[in-house]
Formats: C-alpha cells, sequence, structure tokens
C-alpha cells in the first residue's frame, strides 16, 4: 500500500503538478544508495555529484568551490556573474574565508540574487528584514568580505525593479567574456530558485519554458511554503510569504559552470531532500521537474550522503 495506490478520491489528489508521473518519480528513488552518482546519458560530460559525509564538510567543500572560481576569473583578467541563492548557506562563510586567505578582491564579480519574498504585486521585504534574502547575503557574504568584497553597485537583489534588469545585465556580462555561474539548492518541490514545477503548465513545450528570464509575484506551491517554514523560519508557518519573485530557466540554463548543494538532511534519521536529490540525478530534463535540467550543465553537485538513502520507512 503506497501513495499512488491510495490517492484518489483523497485530499491530495490534484494537489502535486499535473505533469508529474509519481511512478517514475518513485523508481528514480528505488536505486541502491551506492549508485547515485552512476552517470546518466543526459548528464553533461563536465557534470559530477561529490558526495558528503556530514554538513561541515559540504560547506567547506561548496564554499571552496565558489572562492576558487572567484579566483580562476580573477588571475584570467576576467569578470564573472553568479546567480547566488538564500539556501544552503553554510557555504558563504568559507567562501569568504578562502578569498580572504587567498587575499582575493571581488571588484570583478557581479553577483544576482535569483529570488526574493515577495507579495502578489512583487513588492519585497525591506532590506533590513531578518526574512529578507538580501539582508541575508549582506551578513553571510558580502558584509564578512570586509575590503575584498563585491562593489555594491555590483550587487543585484530580485526586487520589483531590479529583477526584470538580469537579463539584460547577464547579456551585457557575456558579451564581454564573463561567465555565468549558478549556485543553488534544489527544493523540495524540484524548483531552482522559486521556479515552481507547477508554471510548466503555462508553456506548450519545453522551449517556451526555457526561454521564461523571471517571474515577478510568483505563486509558491504550499510545499515549497512548508519546506521554507521547516528549514527558514524555525516551524512558523504564518511568518512565510506565499508569494515571490524568481528567476527563470531563461538565466539558470546560460550557465557557464554550475555548484549545487543539497544538505537537507534533518538529524536522528530524518530528511526532506532525498527524493528531490535523487528525481534530479535520475529523471531526464523535464519542464515539470526544474531541477532535473541542472546535470545537463558543467560543474558540481555536492550532497550529503545520508540523502542517498536508502529511501525507505523508518519510523521516528
Amino acid at each position: 500500500m503506497n501513495f499512488m495506490q491510495t490517492v484518489k478520491g483523497s485530499m491530495l489528489e490534484g494537489f502535486y503538478p499535473a505533469g508529474w508521473d509519481m511512478d517514475k518519480i518513485d523508481s528514480c528513488c528505488s536505486h541502491p544508495p551506492e549508485t547515485i552518482s552512476e552517470r546518466q546519458s543526459f548528464w553533461h560530460n563536465e557534470f559530477q555529484p561529490i558526495s558528503c559525509n556530514e554538513v561541515q564538510e559540504l560547506d567547506v567543500k561548496m564554499g571552496h568551490e565558489i572562492a576558487s572560481q572567484i579566483r580562476r576569473s580573477k588571475v584570467a583578467g576576467r569578470k564573472v556573474a553568479f546567480i547566488l541563492p538564500v539556501g544552503p548557506m553554510g557555504m558563504y562563510k568559507w567562501a569568504v574565508y578562502f578569498l580572504k586567505e587567498w587575499n582575493i578582491d571581488c571588484s570583478h564579480v557581479y553577483g544576482f540574487n535569483m529570488d526574493e519574498w515577495s507579495d502578489g504585486e512583487g513588492r519585497t521585504l525591506p532590506s533590513d528584514n531578518p526574512g529578507a534574502f538580501q539582508y541575508a547575503m549582506e551578513q553571510a557574504f558580502y558584509g564578512p568580505l570586509g575590503e575584498l568584497t563585491v562593489p555594491v553597485n555590483q550587487r543585484h537583489f530580485a526586487t520589483l525593479e531590479t529583477l526584470p534588469t538580469y537579463a539584460d545585465k547577464i547579456a551585457a556580462l557575456k558579451a564581454e567574456g564573463a561567465e555565468l555561474i549558478t549556485v543553488f539548492g534544489i527544493g523540495r518541490m524540484m524548483h531552482i530558485a522559486f521556479w515552481e514545477p507547477h508554471f510548466g503548465a503555462e508553456f506548450e513545450n519545453d522551449a517556451e519554458w526555457s526561454k521564461q528570464t523571471h517571474r515577478i509575484g510568483a505563486q509558491l506551491h504550499p510545499l515549497t511554503i512548508e519546506q521554507n517554514a521547516i528549514t527558514s523560519f524555525k516551524s512558523r508557518t504564518t511568518l512565510v510569504p506565499c508569494r515571490a519573485n524568481t528567476i527563470g530557466p531563461g538565466l539558470f540554463l546560460q550557465s557557464d559552470y554550475i555548484i549545487g548543494g543539497c544538505d537537507g538532511a534533518l538529524g536522528r534519521g530524518m530528511q526532506w531532500q532525498g527524493l528531490s536529490l535523487w528525481t534530479t540525478l535520475r529523471h531526464g530534463p523535464y519542464r515539470w521537474l526544474p531541477s532535473t535540467y541542472m546535470p545537463t550543465l558543467p560543474g558540481k553537485l555536492f550532497f550529503l550522503n545520508e540523502l542517498a538513502g536508502p529511501l525507505e520507512a523508518d519510523v521516528n
């Protein structure tokens, strides 16, 4: 007895996006843990999943990767654009540590935060609100870098006014020879940024979907709200906005390199991200599952070994 056998007539019938094939998603999650890194036909030749034994290891390795890309572009005398997340966050303190250790200033770096909480019209939280992504970035990355930091006029946040300018600004940087690097996590709903899977219903094909650069006041899926209540708001659902401004695949699919992190373990054997990780790595690109496009790009996806499972019942 499982979800597929009991969903008909339940309160969850129609709750998940129409394009989801639950049997196929379940199949993605059924493999032995030790096979999670086996290469798939749709992966980019330079895409590499990297397992980590604990969160601290993931944070260090992911932070080192970010800092290394900043150093590499500095040495090459080239600008670099980063699409940046708030979640995961632990890697930023290590990126700061390595950049300071190497004395690499970030005057050549352009930061584009991938999303921000909003209302239905795209108005965002004040930048000094502890729940705002801009506040989180200033506290975790830009501020601690001190004199080496990214210039203020090269930091971009997903506000109503600024998000629609991302595409042109990134295009101009690429025209100057800059690389675009996307740093990301994978949502419970397999979203990238807040580009949700149910948006897939609005487009006739994947090609049209893949052209979308951003969305203002995006309607978030209920499980995205609950994921963030757990991970960012100490379980307090009432604090979580139901809308957000977000980049779309028209930007993150332009990435010259990606740096991903999956750290969704909760302790005592509990986790929320194993299904999302396995589906991303095994399903194949599909607009109803945005994260499945990430393995088609060059880069690294760091993940906790615990998320590989086995994804089987374990009552806590």
